[in-house]
Protein backbone atom coordinates (compact mmCIF):
# COMPACT_ATOMS: atom_id res chain seq x y z
CA UNK A 1 0.00 0.00 0.00
CA UNK A 2 0.98 3.42 -0.99
CA UNK A 3 0.21 6.53 1.57
CA UNK A 4 -3.21 8.19 1.04
CA UNK A 5 -2.12 11.65 -0.89
CA UNK A 6 -4.76 11.74 -3.23
CA UNK A 7 -8.97 11.53 -2.37
CA UNK A 8 -11.27 11.31 -4.94
CA UNK A 9 -14.33 12.48 -3.96
CA UNK A 10 -17.61 12.14 -5.94
CA UNK A 11 -20.11 14.84 -6.23
CA UNK A 12 -23.72 14.05 -7.49
CA UNK A 13 -24.77 17.44 -5.86
CA UNK A 14 -27.44 15.11 -3.44
CA UNK A 15 -27.70 15.82 0.78
CA UNK A 16 -26.01 12.87 1.46
CA UNK A 17 -23.01 13.98 -0.66
CA UNK A 18 -23.67 17.19 1.01
CA UNK A 19 -23.09 15.39 4.50
CA UNK A 20 -19.85 13.61 3.66
CA UNK A 21 -18.48 16.46 2.69
CA UNK A 22 -16.84 16.92 6.81
CA UNK A 23 -15.83 13.26 6.01
CA UNK A 24 -13.60 14.26 3.05
CA UNK A 25 -12.24 17.01 5.06
CA UNK A 26 -11.27 14.98 7.95
CA UNK A 27 -9.56 12.62 6.08
CA UNK A 28 -7.70 15.33 4.06
CA UNK A 29 -6.73 16.77 7.35
CA UNK A 30 -5.10 13.17 8.90
CA UNK A 31 -3.70 12.05 6.05
CA UNK A 32 -1.98 15.64 4.82
CA UNK A 33 -3.74 14.68 0.98
CA UNK A 34 -5.19 16.29 -1.49
CA UNK A 35 -8.74 16.19 -2.38
CA UNK A 36 -10.46 15.96 -6.27
CA UNK A 37 -13.78 16.74 -6.44
CA UNK A 38 -15.27 14.60 -9.58
CA UNK A 39 -18.96 14.64 -11.14
CA UNK A 40 -19.73 12.44 -14.31
CA UNK A 41 -22.87 13.81 -16.45
CA UNK A 42 -24.90 12.09 -18.71
CA UNK A 43 -24.22 13.94 -22.11
CA UNK A 44 -27.35 12.08 -23.63
CA UNK A 45 -29.90 13.24 -20.98
CA UNK A 46 -31.67 15.70 -23.22
CA UNK A 47 -35.62 15.61 -24.54
CA UNK A 48 -36.38 13.93 -28.50
CA UNK A 49 -37.26 17.74 -28.68
CA UNK A 50 -33.77 19.31 -27.92
CA UNK A 51 -32.53 16.84 -30.14
CA UNK A 52 -35.05 17.44 -33.44
CA UNK A 53 -33.42 21.28 -33.24
CA UNK A 54 -30.09 20.68 -31.97
CA UNK A 55 -26.81 19.15 -33.38
CA UNK A 56 -26.27 16.00 -29.94
CA UNK A 57 -22.54 17.33 -29.64
CA UNK A 58 -23.66 21.27 -29.27
CA UNK A 59 -26.41 19.60 -26.72
CA UNK A 60 -23.63 17.33 -25.27
CA UNK A 61 -21.53 20.70 -24.83
CA UNK A 62 -24.28 22.83 -23.33
CA UNK A 63 -24.89 19.84 -20.96
CA UNK A 64 -21.26 19.64 -19.97
CA UNK A 65 -20.79 23.53 -19.32
CA UNK A 66 -24.02 23.37 -17.08
CA UNK A 67 -22.40 20.74 -14.97
CA UNK A 68 -19.18 22.36 -14.92
CA UNK A 69 -20.73 25.46 -13.44
CA UNK A 70 -22.74 23.57 -10.67
CA UNK A 71 -19.61 21.21 -9.43
CA UNK A 72 -17.52 24.94 -9.59
CA UNK A 73 -20.55 26.40 -7.82
CA UNK A 74 -20.83 23.17 -5.28
CA UNK A 75 -19.05 23.88 -1.60
CA UNK A 76 -16.46 26.47 -2.57
CA UNK A 77 -16.40 26.90 1.38
CA UNK A 78 -15.55 23.51 2.66
CA UNK A 79 -13.07 23.20 -1.08
CA UNK A 80 -11.92 26.61 -2.69
CA UNK A 81 -11.79 26.35 -6.38
CA UNK A 82 -8.02 27.56 -5.84
CA UNK A 83 -6.62 24.40 -3.53
CA UNK A 84 -9.38 22.08 -5.02
CA UNK A 85 -9.22 20.47 -8.33
CA UNK A 86 -12.38 19.67 -9.68
CA UNK A 87 -13.15 17.41 -12.43
CA UNK A 88 -16.69 16.67 -14.57
CA UNK A 89 -16.50 13.82 -17.21
CA UNK A 90 -19.45 12.25 -19.07
CA UNK A 91 -20.59 8.72 -19.05
CA UNK A 92 -21.77 6.08 -16.47
CA UNK A 93 -20.73 7.45 -13.03
CA UNK A 94 -19.32 3.97 -11.81
CA UNK A 95 -17.64 3.52 -14.53
CA UNK A 96 -15.78 6.82 -15.14
CA UNK A 97 -15.70 7.21 -11.18
CA UNK A 98 -13.59 3.53 -11.14
CA UNK A 99 -11.65 4.60 -13.83
CA UNK A 100 -10.41 8.15 -12.74
CA UNK A 101 -9.52 6.78 -9.61
CA UNK A 102 -7.15 4.78 -11.49
CA UNK A 103 -5.32 7.55 -12.45
CA UNK A 104 -3.48 8.04 -9.06
CA UNK A 105 -5.71 8.42 -6.60
CA UNK A 106 -5.50 6.18 -3.24
CA UNK A 107 -8.85 6.40 -1.58
CA UNK A 108 -12.45 7.12 -2.74
CA UNK A 109 -14.80 8.76 -0.50
CA UNK A 110 -18.82 8.87 -1.43
CA UNK A 111 -21.73 8.20 0.78
CA UNK A 112 -24.46 5.11 0.85
CA UNK A 113 -27.68 7.01 -0.30
CA UNK A 114 -30.19 5.55 3.22
CA UNK A 115 -33.22 4.62 1.05
CA UNK A 116 -32.44 2.61 -2.00
CA UNK A 117 -28.53 1.58 -1.10
CA UNK A 118 -29.44 0.12 2.25
CA UNK A 119 -32.17 -2.21 0.68
CA UNK A 120 -31.11 -2.35 -3.05
CA UNK A 121 -27.56 -2.18 -2.95
CA UNK A 122 -26.56 -4.08 -6.02
CA UNK A 123 -26.96 -2.21 -9.35
CA UNK A 124 -26.41 1.51 -7.13
CA UNK A 125 -23.68 3.22 -8.40
CA UNK A 126 -21.77 3.37 -4.56
CA UNK A 127 -21.88 -0.64 -5.22
CA UNK A 128 -20.49 -0.65 -8.45
CA UNK A 129 -17.75 1.33 -7.23
CA UNK A 130 -16.81 -0.67 -5.04
CA UNK A 131 -17.14 -3.69 -7.22
CA UNK A 132 -15.17 -1.83 -9.94
CA UNK A 133 -12.36 0.30 -8.08
CA UNK A 134 -9.15 -0.96 -7.47
CA UNK A 135 -7.98 1.50 -4.60
CA UNK A 136 -9.88 2.10 -1.19
CA UNK A 137 -13.43 2.74 -0.98
CA UNK A 138 -14.73 4.84 2.41
CA UNK A 139 -18.33 4.46 2.79
CA UNK A 140 -20.98 6.12 5.36
CA UNK A 141 -24.80 5.78 5.69
CA UNK A 142 -25.22 7.98 8.42
CA UNK A 143 -23.71 11.11 7.19
CA UNK A 144 -26.46 13.06 7.48
CA UNK A 145 -27.29 12.46 11.07
CA UNK A 146 -23.74 11.97 12.90
CA UNK A 147 -20.71 14.08 12.46
CA UNK A 148 -17.15 12.58 11.98
CA UNK A 149 -15.16 12.21 15.30
CA UNK A 150 -13.22 15.04 15.99
CA UNK A 151 -9.31 14.89 14.41
CA UNK A 152 -7.42 14.25 17.28
CA UNK A 153 -9.81 10.65 18.16
CA UNK A 154 -7.90 8.03 15.64
CA UNK A 155 -9.17 4.15 16.10
CA UNK A 156 -9.15 2.11 13.76
CA UNK A 157 -10.69 -1.37 13.51
CA UNK A 158 -9.38 -3.97 11.10
CA UNK A 159 -11.55 -7.24 10.93
CA UNK A 160 -9.22 -9.81 9.99
CA UNK A 161 -11.41 -13.26 8.71
CA UNK A 162 -8.22 -15.41 8.44
CA UNK A 163 -8.24 -16.34 4.87
CA UNK A 164 -5.74 -16.13 1.97
CA UNK A 165 -6.05 -11.96 1.80
CA UNK A 166 -5.97 -11.14 5.47
CA UNK A 167 -2.37 -10.37 5.07
CA UNK A 168 -3.47 -7.30 2.35
CA UNK A 169 -6.16 -6.31 4.69
CA UNK A 170 -3.81 -6.27 7.74
CA UNK A 171 -0.48 -4.65 5.81
CA UNK A 172 -2.90 -2.02 4.47
CA UNK A 173 -4.89 -1.15 8.11
CA UNK A 174 -1.20 -1.16 9.84
CA UNK A 175 0.26 1.13 7.01
CA UNK A 176 -2.85 3.49 7.57
CA UNK A 177 -3.00 3.48 11.08
CA UNK A 178 1.15 4.14 10.91
CA UNK A 179 0.38 7.26 8.26
CA UNK A 180 -2.40 8.61 10.10
CA UNK A 181 -1.63 8.33 13.96
CA UNK A 182 -4.26 6.39 15.26
CA UNK A 183 -4.45 3.23 17.22
CA UNK A 184 -4.91 0.41 15.08
CA UNK A 185 -7.31 -2.83 16.95
CA UNK A 186 -7.55 -6.23 15.01
CA UNK A 187 -10.82 -8.00 15.46
CA UNK A 188 -11.80 -11.98 14.82
CA UNK A 189 -14.37 -13.57 15.09
CA UNK A 190 -15.32 -17.52 15.70
CA UNK A 191 -18.87 -18.02 14.96
CA UNK A 192 -20.73 -19.34 17.93
CA UNK A 193 -22.24 -22.42 17.10
CA UNK A 194 -26.05 -21.57 18.11
CA UNK A 195 -26.34 -17.88 16.34
CA UNK A 196 -29.13 -17.49 18.94
CA UNK A 197 -26.88 -16.96 21.92
CA UNK A 198 -25.42 -13.52 23.19
CA UNK A 199 -22.21 -11.84 21.41
CA UNK A 200 -19.55 -12.51 23.56
CA UNK A 201 -17.14 -10.07 23.54
CA UNK A 202 -14.93 -10.96 26.22
CA UNK A 203 -12.73 -8.12 26.44
CA UNK A 204 -10.29 -10.05 29.33
CA UNK A 205 -10.48 -13.19 27.20
CA UNK A 206 -11.18 -15.10 30.65
CA UNK A 207 -12.64 -18.19 28.11
CA UNK A 208 -10.28 -19.75 26.26
CA UNK A 209 -10.82 -22.23 23.59
CA UNK A 210 -9.06 -24.05 20.70
CA UNK A 211 -10.72 -22.02 18.00
CA UNK A 212 -9.99 -18.71 19.87
CA UNK A 213 -5.89 -20.00 20.73
CA UNK A 214 -5.52 -21.43 17.22
CA UNK A 215 -7.48 -18.08 15.86
CA UNK A 216 -4.85 -15.68 18.22
CA UNK A 217 -1.95 -17.73 16.90
CA UNK A 218 -2.51 -17.47 13.33
CA UNK A 219 -2.82 -13.34 14.02
CA UNK A 220 0.33 -13.19 15.56
CA UNK A 221 1.94 -14.83 12.73
CA UNK A 222 0.12 -11.94 10.53
CA UNK A 223 1.34 -9.68 12.49
CA UNK A 224 4.73 -10.80 12.57
CA UNK A 225 5.32 -11.04 8.73
CA UNK A 226 3.80 -7.21 8.55
CA UNK A 227 5.59 -5.81 11.19
CA UNK A 228 2.23 -4.91 13.40
CA UNK A 229 1.79 -5.26 17.16
CA UNK A 230 -2.25 -4.18 16.74
CA UNK A 231 -4.39 -5.22 20.03
CA UNK A 232 -5.86 -8.36 18.67
CA UNK A 233 -9.56 -8.85 20.23
CA UNK A 234 -11.17 -12.19 19.54
CA UNK A 235 -14.91 -12.79 19.48
CA UNK A 236 -17.74 -14.92 19.57
CA UNK A 237 -20.87 -14.42 17.90
CA UNK A 238 -22.62 -13.49 14.74
CA UNK A 239 -19.87 -12.39 12.30
CA UNK A 240 -22.10 -9.34 11.05
CA UNK A 241 -23.18 -8.01 14.50
CA UNK A 242 -20.21 -8.68 16.45
CA UNK A 243 -17.88 -6.91 14.12
CA UNK A 244 -20.67 -3.68 14.61
CA UNK A 245 -21.17 -3.93 18.46
CA UNK A 246 -17.09 -4.06 18.60
CA UNK A 247 -16.44 -1.17 16.30
CA UNK A 248 -19.30 0.54 18.79
CA UNK A 249 -17.62 -0.23 22.10
CA UNK A 250 -14.47 1.08 20.74
CA UNK A 251 -15.77 3.85 19.18
CA UNK A 252 -13.99 3.18 15.99
CA UNK A 253 -13.78 5.95 13.45
CA UNK A 254 -14.05 3.44 10.84
CA UNK A 255 -14.28 -0.26 10.16
CA UNK A 256 -11.90 -1.71 8.03
CA UNK A 257 -12.99 -4.56 5.94
CA UNK A 258 -11.36 -6.96 2.88
CA UNK A 259 -12.80 -7.10 -0.51
CA UNK A 260 -11.73 -9.61 -3.06
CA UNK A 261 -8.49 -8.44 -4.77
CA UNK A 262 -9.84 -8.86 -8.13
CA UNK A 263 -13.14 -8.32 -9.60
CA UNK A 264 -13.76 -11.31 -11.94
CA UNK A 265 -17.39 -13.13 -12.57
CA UNK A 266 -18.33 -13.43 -9.30
CA UNK A 267 -17.14 -9.50 -8.36
CA UNK A 268 -15.74 -8.13 -5.22
CA UNK A 269 -18.42 -7.63 -3.08
CA UNK A 270 -18.99 -11.01 -0.89
CA UNK A 271 -22.04 -11.35 1.45
CA UNK A 272 -20.17 -10.11 4.65
CA UNK A 273 -18.97 -7.01 2.91
CA UNK A 274 -22.24 -6.63 1.41
CA UNK A 275 -24.14 -6.55 4.56
CA UNK A 276 -21.24 -4.43 6.62
CA UNK A 277 -21.47 -1.80 4.31
CA UNK A 278 -25.44 -1.83 3.72
CA UNK A 279 -26.05 -1.99 7.29
CA UNK A 280 -22.94 -0.30 9.28
CA UNK A 281 -24.36 2.78 11.16
CA UNK A 282 -20.41 4.34 10.84
CA UNK A 283 -18.23 4.66 8.00
CA UNK A 284 -16.73 1.52 6.67
CA UNK A 285 -13.26 1.31 4.67
CA UNK A 286 -13.47 -1.37 1.86
CA UNK A 287 -10.04 -2.59 0.96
Amino acid sequence: MESVTNILYPVDFSSSCVAMAPYVRRAAAVYDAGVTLIHVFNPASYSGFEQTMRRPEDIAQDHEEVARHRLDTFLVAQFPLAEYPRVVVPGDPAIQIAHAARRGFDLIIMPTHAGTFRHMLLGSTTAKVLNDADCPVLTSTHAETIAPRPPEHRVLLCAIALNEDSERVLRYSHRAAIQSGSQLLLIHVVPSADPKLPILLDLEETIQSEERQEARRRIDELQQRVGSSATVLIVVGPIKEALLEAARQFDADALLIGRAPQSGARGRLRDLTYVLVRDSPFPVVSI
